[in-house]
């Protein structure tokens, strides 16, 4: 049925709501609720008796008992072959990706079985892996040899890298504790596609110091000065080295191949890294490699993680560099980590709280550097074989973790004849599947200024260094934002022939004006920053309705503002509408306002704007609003010397 239009003689159907704004406390608590709560997590809390109340805060803040009391053996199997699985990875990646950062390969180790023990308590992912990364390794390595040289003075070094943990765990902490998750959103997927590519490049090139058997390199992490100390260094590049080192990348890709068409057989991909190392142990064992120059880790110490408390050192002389690598890889870690996890969540239909996991992740890397691990966080890799091989609950950590302590008790030891070049060429591989090419184009064709942002992190991380393409994407991307902000988007509207819809005449060609009506839709707040744009946007949409209705032989009476758009609005703004009513009166046009909701209401209210223009002015649609201007919008009140 058809809606019933009003008549001159008719009250609106519908309307308006005048009531006194709330007072501060209430729009502050439901403010601060949208902000920090937004998912309204205890939402479950309400009306329950205080023992339910605290078992249920219980569960909230460790995951571990919500899923372990309905814990069975079947889904132990499941986890026992992932948890083996994802151990099988972590074993090389955790001695590759430790040669990355500088420090010992037994590190990489450790840090594969304390941390992942905290994240299965804390963490509310059950697809998530955790273990090490090679992103944050460099970063780390980068920033703290600018302050003390790994060779010159390895323990000072590695009491740094630890002190960096710390100092990126507090930081992943305290933003979970306060749920300051909105300050990782700033790092787009365009910033993280670029400057993930940008680092992968890097870390590929390091490798061929390993590849070639170079045993001089640069300290530097920029493209120009790695490719510069390959060819300064060239007279080193041992022949044997470089075969075995080939061989094995191909190994290696080729096994990433079989899973891409044939994603059963992703174990196969899985193990590929562990037959590398395993089988470069023994190659090295029986022909000497040494002797042929092709280098191996060296002794490995049997026993698990001792205490790195000791070990942590604020002496101000150096605690800039762990201060600047923590809190760089502390946001990457959480961006890359909660990202990771979200993504297989939703192949689930599950969703993941990435509040909860800052606190996991923090909690994790906290324990870590008191117990000689350094950062570790949700790697893809080890997530995608996790989730491949069929994981259930977070007890597939547990499980890496005891592999990693049988590990350590066990067969460290046998680990020390890795060749040094069987690392560089895992390391290689995994960085490969980092660059995505297919990412990179896909935003060149849907949105450019994305695919700059993700160039400019690129080219920043590859030609300057890590943390300055990471803030010039971060700021270009900030850029973006404010633009969005500064000049917000207006439309004509129009009314779809046959129907009460008003739609973007741009968009909709075949929309009809209404005569002597100008309907204008603003869509985003009014603030400082774009209530300036807004007047002199909206004035340039009445000129140019002036001109065309004048020439038609019609004109411009009212002017309709839909603010149904507008979610908020400041003190700024509501002067620029006042003037705009100001200069519009003066041209003999009536403002009328549209559908303003609740919070642009209240300040409407109190500063008396709604009083100076009448409430006879406000409708609750477009339709309404129409039909008042034609038959009983009274005569509207002068703005005088009233501000």
């Amino acid at each position: 049925m058809a809606p019933v239009r009003i008549t001159s003689t008719e009250e609106p159907l519908n309307k308006v709501n005048f009531t006194a704004p709330r007072p501060f406390t209430t729009t502050l608590k439901s403010d601060l609720k949208e902000t920090f709560f937004p998912d309204d997590p205890f939402h479950d809390f309400k009306g329950k008796p205080f023992p339910v109340k605290a078992k249920k805060a219980l569960k909230y803040f460790v995951p571990i008992f919500e899923w372990l009391p309905r814990y069975n053996r079947k889904l132990f199997m499941h986890d026992l072959l992932a948890g083996i699985t994802i151990a099988s990875l972590a074993i090389p990646q955790g001695i590759s990706y430790a040669k990355l950062a500088n420090i010992p390969p037994i590190i990489g180790l450790y840090s594969s079985f304390v941390p992942p023990l905290i994240y299965s308590v804390f963490g509310s992912s059950k697809h998530i892996a955790v273990g090490t990364v090679a992103a944050c390794s460099l970063i780390i390595a980068a920033t703290i040899e600018a302050k003390v040289n790994p060779v010159d003075n390895p323990q000072l070094y590695l009491n740094l890298v630890f002190t960096a943990t710390l100092v990126s765990g507090v930081t992943q902490l305290i933003l979970g504790v306060f749920r300051l998750g909105i300050l990782v959103d700033f790092l787009s997927h365009s910033t993280i596609t670029g400057f993930m590519g940008g680092t992968a490049t890097l870390i590929c090139l390091q490798q061929l110091k390993g590849i070639l058997g170079l045993k001089h390199f640069t300290t530097h992490t920029d493209m120009v000065s790695v490719i510069r100390a390959i060819f300064k260094n060239r007279k080193e590049i041992r022949w044997e080295s470089t075969v075995v080192g080939v061989v094995f990348l191909v190994f290696l890709q080729f096994t990433r191949f079989v899973k891409q068409k044939k994603p059963k057989l992703f174990w196969v991909s899985a193990i590929a890294p562990m037959v590398v190392v395993t089988s470069g142990c023994v190659f090295a064992y029986v022909a000497h490699a040494e002797k042929h120059g092709i280098a191996i880790v060296g002794h490995l110490n049997k026993g698990i993680n001792p205490s790195s408390l000791k070990n942590l050192d604020f002496d101000p002389k150096y605690i800039s560099a762990p201060i600047q690598a923590g809190l760089i890889t502390a946001v990457i870690a959480l961006a890359e980590g909660i990202a990771i996890g979200r993504s297989f969540a939703i192949m689930e239909n599950e969703q993941i709280d990435g509040n909860k996991e800052m606190i996991a992740f923090g909690l994790m890397n906290i324990v870590g550097s008191f117990t000689s691990c350094y950062l570790t966080t949700g790697p893809f890799s080890k997530t995608a074989v996790n989730y491949n091989a069929g994981c259930k609950t977070q007890m597939t950590n547990v499980v890496m973790s005891m592999c990693m302590m049988l590990t350590l008790f066990f067969l460290a030891p046998l680990f020390g004849y890795t060749p040094l070049v069987a690392l560089s060429a895992i390391i290689m591989s995994a960085m490969l599947g980092l660059i995505e090419y297919d990412k990179a184009y896909h935003l060149y064709k849907t949105d450019k200024f994305d695919f700059t942002i993700c160039i400019i992190a690129f080219f920043g991380v590859a030609f300057i260094s890590m943390d300055v393409g990471l803030m010039l994407s971060v700021g270009l991307a900030l850029l973006r934002a404010l633009l969005y902000v500064a000049r917000p988007q207006s439309s004509k509207l129009g009314n779809i022939p046959d129907t009460y819809l008003y739609r973007d005449v741009e968009q909709y060609p075949g929309a009809i004006g209404v005569p002597k009506t100008l309907i204008l839709q603003l869509g985003s707040p009014i603030y400082f920053a774009n209530s300036g744009y807004l007047r002199e946007r909206i004035l340039r949409w009445v000129r140019d309705e002036k001109a065309k209705k004048d020439s038609q032989g019609d004109d411009v009476e009212y002017v309709l503002l839909d603010l149904g758009g507008v979610t908020s609005i400041d003190i700024t703004g509501v002067e620029t509408l006042t003037e705009i009513c100001r200069s519009l009166e003066a041209k003999q046009i009536k403002v009328v306002i549209v559908n303003p909701r609740l919070e642009v209401m209240e300040k409407l209210t109190l500063t008396h704007f709604i009083d100076k223009i009448g409430r006879e002015r406000v409708f609750l649609s477009i339709e309404d609003a129409i039909e008042g201007c034609k038959f009983s919008l009274s005569q509207p009140k002068g703005y005088g010397s009233e501000g």
